[in-house]
């Protein structure tokens, strides 16, 4: 008996990512002191700065990647379609969602950048193999 497929348990990396970056985030945007707002119906918006609007920034960004990310990987797995390609794109998006949070909180200069194009392109790998 096999294990699961390596690019189901890259996404499921990836949805620790995101847990952890939601936790992260939400710990951060908490800490800026306005419990009674925070505790209330945020009617009213709440601008947030520093590094915790970095880590706010980076997870809202994470929700707009991950599922197309997910629904990619579940299509090429119902059509049979994994291979290297797939194995390979998962690792990049993987890696990329884990360190674009640190590289925004830290702001270095096109790090971000750089996580997010690696991500993105893991994406644009196991989209490809859905076709090829």
């Amino acid at each position: 008996m096999t294990g699961p497929a390596p690019e189901l348990l890259l996404l499921g990396a990836a949805v620790v990512v995101g847990l952890v970056q939601l936790l992260w985030a939400t710990l951060a945007t908490r800490g800026r002191g306005d419990l009674k707002w925070a505790a209330g119906p945020r009617d009213e918006p709440m601008p947030v700065t520093g590094g915790a609007g970095r880590l706010k920034r980076s997870f809202e960004n994470f929700m707009e990647t991950f599922p197309l990310h997910a629904a990619v990987v579940i299509v090429t797995y119902l059509a049979a379609k994994l291979g290297d390609l797939t194995l390979w794109g998962g690792v990049l998006y993987a890696v990329g969602r884990a360190f674009h949070p640190i590289f925004y909180l830290v702001a270095i200069p096109f790090a971000r950048t750089l996580a997010w194009a690696l991500a993105f392109t893991g994406t644009l790998m196991v989209t490809a193999a859905v076709f090829l």
